[in-house]
């Protein structure tokens, strides 16, 4: 067995205090605001309203995001990380509650194995910090 260094992958996750179409185009602003390019929001709800046909299912939409400069530093380390791409944020409404959250595909490639995760160190102190400061924003 390879010798492996831990990671810990937290998943943030916090309450937002806005209606859930606010909190949406917020959590997109404020994450290109930290450059991020926004490659796709989609309701994940519609998707089993329609095909389920579960009218009442409450909204849950993903914000699928990339930074240029950290997927490049993540690719330059391993091709194979990019099987986790892109970066992306959740927006759902539970028990009355508009929630965000959001796990670093940069730290789940290092400890899958995607990655060597001294390797990734540099990538992963990158990408927190720049979804830390999106994140204190939220």
């Amino acid at each position: 067995m390879k010798n492996r260094r831990e990671i810990v992958v937290d998943v943030l996750k916090k309450e937002v205090p806005m209606s859930f179409d606010r909190a949406v185009e917020y959590v997109e602003r404020t994450i290109q605001d930290e450059g991020f390019s926004i490659l796709l929001t989609k309701s994940i709800d519609d998707i089993i309203k329609k095909r389920l046909g579960l009218l009442d299912y409450r909204c849950y939409t993903i914000i699928l995001a990339c930074a240029p400069d950290l997927a490049r530093m993540a690719l330059d380390v391993s091709k194979d990380v990019g099987n986790l791409f892109p970066c992306s944020f959740a927006v759902y409404e539970d028990n009355s509650k508009v929630l965000v959250s959001h796990v670093s595909i940069m730290k789940v490639a290092a400890e899958i194995g995607l990655a060597g995760a001294s390797k990734m160190m540099p990538v992963i102190k990158e990408t927190s910090e720049k979804v830390r400061k999106a994140w204190d924003k939220l």
